[in-house]
């Protein structure tokens, strides 16, 4: 029967082979996306404008061999429509396969000679084509019918004539065996158990799971069985044998996991040498093997028929939960994670080595987890530890069971570690288990300090630059998007190698606040109801107003100590926290004060019984910092007091001046006085108007924080609690220490009822005609729930008398107005958004333990995000 149907691997190279004139372009167009087939005739078009021009062909192939290595790496199947008929042709392309872990596969379109020449015959552009060439390449054609299984091809389909390729009408992409992204969990994941049986069942109880003993009724029966807790399942990450006391019942257990659906299994070295040997092949009996054998030799040669069976079907790696999770024995390369080849299996099996041999006999293996960096978690195991730790977003959970250690799992999505102790050890390690951690001590200048720092805090020492520097695209959770332009990474850069603190602080940077549209109502630019139509718009029910505060952003990371900080942040001998500008730099000039405030904070902290309510050690708050003058006495002093000096050494001369001459009735003179008195009244007002939030900070007592959101502890991030809840959160802090902490007054209004509204609006009128700043207008929700489109975190509403600090004395005088009415706040409103984003970004990154340079890229973007051009007044 004709082959009707071609199954290929999702990821594979396909090479078309077949003479000139065989049908390959044909085939390829009916059956595959134009975007996934590459074509010698395409490129040789596009470096010759003539795809005949046989002089163009090394330029062709050059570029055919470039775009099918681009598509390689980036995962995508690709169809090459060449005439691939010499061995030497396709030889780059099997090794471009090899290079980027693809199983090639050869479609042969084996037409005859008169057929391929008649066809030639018929298009303009080949009717000259020499008589010998069809004849030529069928001969190389039919010599490589002998070679393609040697030269590396997986699969090869052979269509024999016109009515064989014109049967095939559909082609099959089938997954993976290692794709099992559709699995999405929950699932405990076990290290090397080593023959540890007992240790494993214990472990298996612990995290919930039934292990039953069965009657066998049958040669084939296990005798076991295991009830997984709810929707959970079990991975193995392999070397369930050697060296323990109980590898058959290992295998037992684990091969009725498989087979009943409740847990997944990779295979390890130690299990794959044991294949071997079942599969008649001679092996090492070294290694704990040989304990193996003696205890396998009771058992019957079902089982052994079962065990072979087992581990025969074993895949070297699986990609999990979209792509989210990869385990692997001994881990994997992001290069690799989804791919199919012998390097990827060895590599899954038994890791890389330097070549070099320690002072233990053994192999130095080379740690890829430091240089990794891709987006999934790898666990792995292979390398036995003390114990397991986080280091780019891989862990390596055989913590040496079998050695007298620990047997570890990993539950995810928690990312919670559960261990059992070895009974004994069953096994003298060639390479003591702390081995890694003496030689780290042994080579660290300060290791009474940095002894307890996590190897993720010890690699995070030094970021590199190329992971902030050019054009960079980061994908947070609430954008599809944020792309960080080349020209704002450098001035960013700039900003942040010279002035900004440790970058182990700096969790998360303050978003930009977008202003009101402007409000339609005379002498105004901004007023509330534009801020409560926009969010009644995007379908927010409910807001919070909450006062605006004169003072300057900070925000504050605190540990309880600084034994704290250091576990927790990596930082040795700063202190237990740090306060910081929306820049990232010190909000202190002076360490003394700041030490004390920190001090301040952590008595009202435990005073009020935060870190027990919130089991945490660490928290981040966004705040404001009173005075306005604590941060800003040189802005104050250079900028606004200065103009307001000059306004008032000049103006009122001036004013005496044309009262003078309006005297003598000199003519024209009225509407210059009037002007020149408006602006020395204005110029008063001025500086009346920043006045309100200087006052003199000599000492701690000067200093007032009103906090307006919990942000992060240990474990938890509080975008998920609304507004209210901050608030109220704070507001029991704040009562500790009403000397140092402001509550922050605020009102909760439904936009869709006018008396709320108009209650809302006369709040922010008596607020601004006492001399307060204004308000901001939030959603209710940190993050609202349900929205099509991500809104804006906040809009802030400032008062009439305050604008007049940010856009000058003059703003309100007759034309000045009317221009700054055409303000546009579309451009702030989206940095606000995307800025929002990032900010959320780096903190769910930081509670989640990803790497520094995750966690910095995004504030990174924050700080180059805010070299935008955008009006700086909004």
């Amino acid at each position: 029967m004709p082959l009707t149907t071609l199954k290929l691997p999702e990821l594979s190279l396909v090479l078309l082979i077949g003479t000139s004139g065989a049908g390959k372009s044909t085939f390829a167009r009916r059956l595959f996306k134009s975007t996934e087939i590459v074509s010698s005739d395409h490129c040789r078009a596009l470096v010759a404008d003539n795809e005949n021009d046989q002089a163009a062909t090394p330029d062709a192939f050059a570029l055919l061999h470039y775009l099918v290595g681009v598509r390689l790496k980036r995962g995508l199947l690709t169809v090459v429509d060449a005439t691939n008929v010499q061995p030497e042709a396709r030889k780059t392309l099997v090794q471009l396969a090899r290079d980027y872990h693809v199983l090639p596969t050869a479609v042969i379109l084996d037409v005859p000679d008169h057929i391929a020449e008649s066809r030639n015959r018929a298009r303009d552009e080949r009717k000259h084509m020499g008589r010998h060439v069809v004849p030529q390449q069928r001969i190389q054609l039919r010599r490589s019918l002998k070679t393609l299984k040697h030269e590396g091809f997986r699969q090869v389909y052979h269509l024999n004539g016109p009515e064989e390729i014109d049967a095939v009408q559909t082609v099959v992409r089938d997954p993976l065996y290692n794709n099992r992204k559709q699995e999405t969990g929950p699932f405990d994941i076990i290290g090397d158990v080593h023959g540890c049986y007992d240790e494993l069942v214990q472990l298996l109880a612990n995290l919930g799971y039934s292990v039953e003993a069965e009657p066998v009724q049958d040669a084939r029966d296990l005798g076991v069985r295991v009830t997984a807790p709810a929707g959970r399942r079990v991975i193995f990450l392999g070397d369930l044998v050697d060296r323990g006391p109980a590898s058959p019942a290992v295998l037992r257990l684990v091969m009725r996991m498989v087979q009943d659906g409740v847990a997944l299994c990779v295979p390890g070295n130690h299990d794959i040498k044991l294949l071997r040997h079942l599969n008649g092949k001679k092996v090492n009996e070294q290694h704990g093997f040989a304990e193996t054998l003696a205890q396998l030799a009771t058992e019957s040669d079902t089982f052994k028929s079962q065990v072979r069976q087992f581990l025969d079907d074993l895949v070297s790696h699986y990609v999990l939960d979209g792509g989210k999770l990869v385990v692997a024995h001994a881990g994997l390369r992001e290069d690799m994670q989804g791919r199919g080849s012998g390097a990827v299996r060895s590599f899954a099996l038994f890791g890389e080595t330097t070549g070099e041999i320690d002072e233990f006999g053994l192999p130095v293996r080379y740690n890829w987890a430091l240089e990794y960096r891709g987006r999934a978690m790898v666990v792995y195991g292979h390398t036995p530890v003390p114990e397991s730790e986080w280091l780019n977003n891989t862990i390596d959970i055989d913590t040496g069971c079998v050695f007298g250690g620990q047997l570890t799992a990993l539950r995810y999505p928690e990312r919670e570690l559960v261990a059992v102790p070895a009974a004994r050890v069953y096994c003298a390690p060639a390479r003591p288990l702390n081995y890694l951690r003496l030689q780290h001590e042994q080579a660290t200048a300060n290791a009474q300090t940095t002894s307890d720092l996590t190897a993720q805090q010890q690699h995070d020492d030094l970021l590199d630059i190329r992971d902030v520097i050019g054009k960079q695209i980061i994908r947070p959770r609430l954008l599809p998007s944020v792309t960080i332009r080349e020209e704002n990474a450098i001035a960013a850069l700039e900003v942040m190698s010279r002035f900004a603190l440790n970058p182990k602080w700096l969790l998360y940077l303050p978003p930009t606040m977008s202003p009101t549209e402007t409000s339609p109502l005379p002498d105004l630019l901004e007023h509330p109801t534009e801020a409560f139509d926009y969010y009644r718009k995007m379908g927010v029910e409910r807001v919070v107003c909450e006062e605006k505060h004169m003072g300057s952003r900070v925000v504050v990371v605190l540990a309880r100590d600084e034994d704290a900080a250091r576990r927790r942040f990596g930082v040795v001998g700063e202190g237990p926290g740090k306060c910081y500008t929306r820049t990232g730099r010190n909000f202190f000039t002076d360490p003394n004060l700041e030490s004390a405030f920190l001090t301040k904070l952590q008595e009202a902290l435990t005073g009020a019984g935060f870190w027990e309510k919130h089991q945490t050690d660490w928290l981040c708050l966004d705040a404001e910092l009173l005075p306005w003058s604590a941060k800003a006495q040189d802005l104050i002093k250079n900028q606004y007091a200065a103009v307001a000096a000059a306004a008032s050494a000049a103006l009122p001369l001036a004013e005496a001046a044309l009262e003078q001459a309006a005297a003598r009735n000199l003519d024209g003179l009225e509407a210059l006085l009037a002007r020149t008195t408006a602006r020395r009244t204005a110029a008063d007002h001025y500086a009346e108007a920043y006045r309100r939030y200087c006052w003199p900070v000599e000492s701690l007592a000067d200093l007032r924080l009103a906090p307006f959101h919990l942000l992060a502890t240990e474990g938890h991030t509080y975008f998920d609690k609304d507004h209210a809840w901050h608030m109220e959160t704070l507001r029991a802090l704040s009562v500790q220490d009403p000397g140092l902490l402001r509550a922050t007054p605020y009102r909760v209004v439904a936009t869709q009822q006018p008396a709320e509204v108009e209650a809302a609006i006369q709040w922010w009128t008596d607020l601004t005609a006492a001399g307060g700043e204004g308000m901001v207008v939030k959603p209710y929700d940190f993050i609202p729930k349900g929205s099509k489109t991500l809104v804006q975190p906040a809009l802030k509403c400032r008062g009439r008398e305050y604008l007049r600090i940010i856009y000058g004395p003059d703003y309100l005088l007759p034309g000045n107005l009317e221009r700054l009415k055409e303000r546009a706040v579309k451009a702030k409103r989206n940095l606000a958004l995307r800025e929002f984003a990032l900010g959320v970004e780096s903190l769910e990154r930081f509670v989640a333990g990803a790497p520094l340079r995750e966690v910095h890229q995004c504030v990174f973007g924050v700080l180059a995000l805010e070299s935008e051009a955008v009006d700086p007044r909004l």
